[in-house]
């Protein structure tokens, strides 16, 4: 027992070290010393676009997008703007029906999906009405600056780039420390990802503003999000999903923690089939970079639930072994502790803000496993209303 317990150990510690420290460190010390080709751009592409907008009962932003992405730089010969509304039943419909009428020399429509199954199930509805050759998915909730069409269409400069990933800038990072603690999140990712869709491709993007080829556009269950699902999937087809932190979305994060839990939930409804989602990233072969990617920023970073659990539980029985054993026990107790202590006092230390919120996105891994288990993981969102 004593031996699977050393194992269990030292592989979940790994893990953890692997998703947090180590991962991001190889990938600036690769980003540093490998040859890494420069984001290419081409703003003579001008293709026709489709701006999709996906809403659920978002009266309180709608008529603020709306006016946002009319003000978009790009020809209006070549640009059509699509609500997809996931079955609101607020006022949504109604004030995108008025803004279209009031607005007739903009191409806009109102694409209402009539059963509610979540924003993938929408986008996957609305795309079938799509002609153009390219076409662009926002959040209702994200601005997008006025270039940042020009700067997507303008990175698909080669056929092998299938999808591209805006930036989002957090808006309210210094409201609190909830707001802070995410935005240092996006921040340090933000610099991962650039330096992996210079390789080959990103893992991840951001619903806020991404952009893809009409023609490659794929139905996902709609209990999967587009995040995680496309830059996988074009991957895995032998094409690239890549990031342009020059076109940009300005979004609000979650001012309060049940904001942002009940985000990271969400977030984790797939988590266990994210994990290790495609035998055939194994081949390292022939996916190379990619794998390696997946691997460290994805599957580690999934795993982080369990990790925690095993290190915790197989070093209590390990106690006896070494001093070492004892010294790593008492730094995880003082770990949760920190994190408790926070949460108990609400005291504004940074250090102990990213320590409470890494905590809390550890939590909501678990809730996410939970509620896979229990048949609860849904595709549905619910707005958070500190970021409207």
């Amino acid at each position: 027992m004593e031996l699977l317990f050393k194992i269990l150990f030292y592989i979940s510690g790994f893990i953890i070290f692997w998703a947090m420290v180590g991962y991001p460190l190889s990938i600036k010390i690769i980003g540093k010393f490998h040859k890494v080709d420069k984001l290419k751009k081409d703003f003579s592409l001008q293709p026709t676009v489709t701006v999709m907008v996906v809403a659920h009962n978002e009266e309180k932003v709608i008529a603020k997008k709306l006016h946002n992405i009319i003000e978009l730089d790009y020809p209006k010969d070549k640009i059509e703007f699509l609500i997809a509304s996931d079955n609101s039943t607020d006022k949504t419909n109604e004030i995108v029906r008025k803004f279209i009428s009031e607005y007739k020399e903009y191409s806009i429509r109102l694409y209402e999906v009539k059963s509610r199954k979540g924003k993938t199930n929408a986008q996957n509805e609305a795309h079938k009405t799509v002609t153009s050759e390219y076409l662009v998915m926002t959040d209702a909730n994200s601005m997008m600056d006025k270039n940042s069409v020009k700067e997507l269409v303008a990175t698909f400069t080669s056929d092998d780039i299938a999808y591209v990933s805006g930036r989002l800038l957090i808006t309210n990072k210094d409201v609190s420390d909830v707001s802070n603690s995410e935005a240092s999140y996006w921040d340090s990712d933000l610099a991962i990802r650039e330096i992996e869709g210079r390789l080959h491709s990103i893992t991840a993007g951001n619903g806020a503003l991404y952009a893809c080829r009409t023609k490659n556009y794929y139905d996902f269950n709609p209990i999967n999000c587009h995040d995680a699902s496309m830059p996988l999937y074009y991957s895995l087809e032998g094409k690239r999903a890549i990031c342009n932190h020059d076109a940009i979305a300005y979004e609000k994060a979650g001012e309060v923690i049940e904001d942002e839990f009940g985000r990271k939930v969400r977030m984790n409804r797939t988590i266990l089939k994210a994990i290790f989602p495609d035998m055939r990233l194994l081949n390292v072969f022939k996916y190379k970079w990619f794998s390696y990617f997946y691997f460290g920023h994805r599957t580690c970073r999934y795993l982080l639930w369990i990790a925690h659990l095993l290190v915790l539980i197989s070093n209590a029985f390990l106690l006896g072994e070494s001093l070492f054993y004892t010294v790593t026990f008492i730094g995880q107790l003082f770990f949760y502790l920190l994190a408790l202590t926070r949460a108990v006092t609400k005291t504004d230390n940074k250090y102990l803000n990213l320590i409470y919120y890494y905590c809390i996105t550890i939590i909501a891994q678990w809730v996410g496993v939970y509620n896979i288990l229990t048949g609860k993981a849904k595709p549905f969102w619910e707005k958070a209303e500190s970021t409207r």
